[in-house]
């Protein structure tokens, strides 16, 4: 849905928010030629994409996240890479390294051999198998753009995106993600199963002889162009009231948090989240060809924004109460409150 032009966006970032909405509609009708469904995972993947966030994705094994991941990079002309997180995974493994190289004369010196960091898009695999030293590594990729390896920072390409999975299932031999590293993340992206007829589907175009083959839809440089303009579309100010009351309602040691919330969060969630939910609902926006912020954007990206920034309490768990099912009761709250 389009909406009128505001006074406050210039001609030129209209007629690129016009082109950025049929871009988007190209890129999902490139995915759908090799991925079944998902269409809501396709859409939160490029809000962070082009709002400069990092994503969590949860699901379990064989929902084709991998796939998504290498074929979104494709479309987009992005260098992928894929890092599988183990318990045995070192730090240089992802950042790279100082080799020892000859030079002619007999001398010797050392070079930096780039780790799989050094990509425009990274799956990181599992990330919650690796170690904390290992993590806090990948977590200065994301925060700074930057690794730092013998005392040396190196800066990483832009645009950089990583993307990182976690098994809900199977938990042995893990070490959960610090609450710091997961607020780095934009979005906490649920992947589902797919429905009976999406199974058909994958399993007819999965058994064939080949993969259909992308065409690029757009590239770096574009990419950045559009990370830019998102910045500057507009938001109402109601839309910053209300993003900020309903952060501030997630806390239960705030005045501003319902009774009812109170014993079923354990801890709220930080400013971060205010911040993810107006970049989240800018990029929505421009990605629907709207030229200013609306309150369906706001809503469409505050579970993924909240999900993993709520700690619900034990009580809550034994009742069957998640973070989903709190954030939609508050946004019910406030929908009634007007």
């Amino acid at each position: 849905m389009s909406v009128t032009p505001s006074s406050a966006l210039p001609t030129d970032d209209v007629a690129a928010i016009d082109q950025l909405r049929g871009t988007y509609a190209k890129l999902a009708a490139e995915l759908s030629k090799v991925i079944v469904g998902q269409n809501q995972v396709i859409e939160q993947l490029c809000i962070c994409l082009f709002a400069r966030g990092h994503a969590l994705l949860m699901g379990v094994p064989g929902l084709a996240k991998t796939l998504l991941i290498s074929k979104l990079a494709e479309t987009m002309s992005l260098s992928f890479s894929r890092i599988q997180f183990t318990p045995d995974l070192m730090p240089m493994d992802i950042t790279g390294t100082d080799i020892l190289q000859e030079l002619p004369g007999g001398k010797r010196q050392f070079e930096f051999a780039k780790g799989p960091v050094f990509a425009s898009i990274v799956l990181a695999d599992e990330i919650n198998r690796a170690p904390a030293k290992t993590q806090a590594a990948m977590l200065e990729a994301m925060q700074e753009h930057r690794v730092t390896v013998a005392g040396r920072t190196y800066t990483l390409d832009a645009p950089f995106f990583v993307l990182a999975t976690q098994n809900p299932i199977e938990q042995e031999g893990t070490y959960p993600l610090p609450e710091a590293q997961l607020d780095r993340f934009m979005f906490m992206i649920g992947v589902d199963y797919p429905s009976r007829d999406e199974e058909i589907a994958i399993a007819r175009s999965t058994t064939g002889m080949k993969l259909a083959t992308l065409e690029h839809v757009l590239d770096g440089s574009k990419v950045l162009a559009y990370q830019d303009l998102v910045r500057r579309v507009p938001v109402p100010d109601h839309i910053y009231s209300y993003a900020v009351d309903l952060v501030r309602k997630t806390r239960p040691a705030s005045t501003d948090a319902p009774d009812w919330l109170k014993p079923l969060v354990g801890w709220g969630a930080g400013p971060r989240a205010v911040q993810y939910l107006i970049l989240g609902a800018k990029a929505r926006a421009a990605l629907y060809g709207s030229y200013m912020v609306r309150m369906e954007d706001v809503t469409a990206v505050a579970e993924p924004v909240l999900r993993h920034r709520l700690m619900t309490t034990f009580t809550a768990q034994s009742e069957g109460v998640d973070s989903i099912a709190v954030t939609r009761r508050l946004m019910d709250d406030l929908r009634k409150a007007g």
